[in-house]
């Protein structure tokens, strides 16, 4: 019998046949996603993000929006042109006709901040039923950094040296013993065993998890315009370039009008608007005559420089 009839495929066996046997379709194909479909694009030390389906294009959403806005429109505005303006006004139910479903693994630490995002659907695998792999995140020494000193939730300077083997050799040894421990009490060799459910609690945040993270592409791009943005923690920012590259592929048009209105720039408050036409006009504006705080001015000016 042939050795591989008689066992279950591994995920990329199961993928390497999907991607073999190509189906003819009616529903609408981006050329650009389908050569993202079923594989998996490494991130970090053991991660990856896998397109497992996509519904939708470009196309979708110049559909949908001329549903609702009527004829018309097609003759007096291209699908780009619609599409920009769609981004540029806040019009967001038309990017929702698009939707995408991911394969991803990544640290369960990463897993959390990532679950914030309440607007996807979620299927994660189950430590309950299975066991986990031995697998974990250990960053490279050019990301383990100090704690910022100006900013609570970020990071500073780069470890070096001694210290940064260190810490090195602590993330390594405890991640191991953790999981010593989860497998002596699982163990049924001559024991009953801790059941699963109990002895994942054991384990550290740093241990990899999958799950399937299905969304539709209005609140992707939102996804993404926090987690690719450069202040992002740099584990879950990895994971949003992935995606980006994909999606510039899947939709070029409406990545491309995502990138221009929301990841290149800039929110502006009302009092931020007023000091800027007060500038234009030759005031010197100042801190103490701009209505804002010191922190509102700072970021002001990080932007659009000072007097």
């Amino acid at each position: 019998m042939n050795d591989q009839a008689s066992r279950p495929m591994t995920p990329e066996e199961e993928i390497a046949e999907m991607r073999s046997q190509p189906r003819p379709t009616l529903r609408a194909v981006s050329e650009g996603m389908e050569k993202h479909l079923y594989t998996a694009q490494p991130v970090l030390d053991h991660g990856f993000v896998r397109v497992i389906d996509y519904m939708g294009d470009d196309a979708a959403i110049t559909q949908a929006a001329r549903v609702s806005y009527g004829k018309g429109t097609k003759s007096v505005q291209n699908d780009e042109g619609l599409i920009r303006y769609l981004m540029r006004h806040w019009h967001s139910t038309p990017f929702e006709m698009c939707e995408i479903k991911l394969h991803v693994k990544l640290p369960v630490f990463v897993a959390r901040q990532w679950i914030r995002h309440r607007t996807a659907n979620v299927n994660e695998y189950s430590a309950r039923y299975s066991i986990l792999d031995r697998e974990f995140y250990i960053p490279p020494a050019e990301h383990l950094a100090a704690q910022s000193v100006v900013n609570n939730q970020g990071r500073g300077d780069v470890l070096e040296g001694e210290e940064a083997a260190r810490v090195l050799e602590i993330l390594k040894r405890d991640s191991n013993q953790a999981y010593d421990s989860y497998e002596a009490m699982i163990s049924q060799d001559g024991q009953a065993g801790l059941a699963r459910e109990l002895a994942r609690m054991n384990l550290p945040t740093n241990i990899y998890t999958q799950w399937y993270w299905k969304v539709d592409l209005h609140n992707l791009f939102h996804f993404l315009r926090l987690r690719a943005d450069p202040h992002a923690q740099y584990e879950i920012r990895v994971y949003a370039d992935a995606i980006c590259e994909m999606v510039r592929d899947w939709v070029p048009f409406a990545y491309g009008a995502f990138e221009d209105y929301r990841m290149g720039a800039q929110q502006l408050s009302g009092k931020g608007v007023e000091c800027l036409k007060r500038r234009l006009a030759g005031e010197v504006v100042t801190q103490e005559n701009s209505g804002m705080s010191k922190g509102e001015w700072r970021e002001f000016e990080a932007v659009w420089g000072d007097a």
